[in-house]
């Protein structure tokens, strides 16, 4: 008998009259609001202009979920492409689906096509994004508890997971809440990036490949716990492979970016040209007035002494009559 458990809720969707208000949708949402928000933050500290963050990935987060639910539907094309499946529900996004890689790739894609209109280097955006988003992918995987999905091996821990779905394979019982310690997990990279960021001074794209690296260690054993269908390559789930490439990758890319260009971004975004102007202006006024006052300081300076010798002559000359 299960003395604890973590309950799994009965539906993944609140009706709100005619509006579905969908728990994997909603915990999205809110995880792409807090990226931006404190990516906003990290960009101001680091001397951009706010509301850049947030223009950038206007262009980021649209390719970031089409990357993403690419990635998932490629690597698992047997749920919507084999016999007796709906190729249709590719398109159902709301109903789970999305592929970490593919959303970052995809992103990146979109991040430097905000980054490029802006004349801004993708990189020091990039590091100041990493642990929001971070934060981002611990809040979205509680939209995979909404839906029942990615759990573990079958157990008896009192943290286990209450699958009480039979659809889609699904076979009732408790398992490791592979959702909640990939959720835990992330929370710890987006602090460890944030110290050491903080500590080292990281800068041109190190802290986002601190996190990348990172996020791939802890995705490697979480997704070796997992009992969902996926392809295998030597053994190993693909998602497997893909992490251990990736944390090589992020790996090297830090190293040699420490080596090439040691420290920060002095400039991470450069002042509009209108603006430029403007602030010129607004420094030149001051000077201006300066010389203004040193003028009008030197003409009063000179108005006395003028008016004494005229005083002296007048003396001088009332004296001369005097002696006449």
């Amino acid at each position: 008998m299960d003395l604890a458990f973590i309950p799994s809720p009965s539906r993944g969707v609140v009706e709100l009259g005619p509006i579905p208000l969908r728990g994997y949708a909603f915990c999205i949402i809110i995880g792409v609001f807090v990226a931006v928000w404190l990516g906003n933050k990290r960009w101001i500290a680091r001397g951009g202009r706010p509301g850049t963050v947030a223009d950038i990935s206007v262009w980021a987060v649209p390719f970031g979920l089409v990357g993403g639910r690419l990635y998932h539907v490629i690597t698992d094309y047997q749920l919507y492409f084999s016999e007796g499946r709906d190729w249709v529900d590719a398109f159902k996004i709301w109903e789970g689906g999305l592929g970490i890689w593919g959303a970052i790739a995809f992103g990146a894609v979109g991040a430097w096509i905000g980054c490029r209109r802006r004349g801004i280097p993708l990189p020091a955006w990039a590091d100041a994004l990493a642990p929001g988003i971070a934060f981002a992918q611990a809040i979205g995987r509680w939209g995979n508890w909404f839906n029942q999905e990615l759990y573990g091996k079958a157990t008896d821990l009192p943290w286990a997971l209450k699958i009480t779905s039979a659809e889609d394979g699904r076979v009732p019982g408790t398992y490791h809440p592979t959702f909640l310690y990939e959720s835990l997990w992330c929370i710890g990279v987006g602090f460890l990036v944030i110290w050491a960021d903080r500590r080292f001074k990281l800068g041109h794209g190190r802290a986002f490949a601190l996190y990348v690296a990172s996020y791939c260690a802890g995705r490697g054993w979480i997704e070796y716990m997992r009992v969902d269908d996926a392809h295998h390559v030597l053994g190993l789930r693909l998602n497997v492979w893909t992490a251990i490439g990736v944390f090589i990758l992020a790996v090297v890319y830090f190293v040699l970016s420490a080596r090439s260009r040691p420290g920060r971004e002095e400039i991470v975004e450069p002042v509009p040209a209108g603006e430029e102007a403007a602030e010129g202006d607004a420094d030149a006024k001051p000077s201006l007035d300066k010389d203004k006052d040193k003028a009008d300081d030197a003409e009063a300076d000179a108005s006395p002494d003028t008016g004494d010798k005229d005083e002296d002559k007048d003396k001088d000359g009332a004296g001369s009559a005097k002696k006449g």
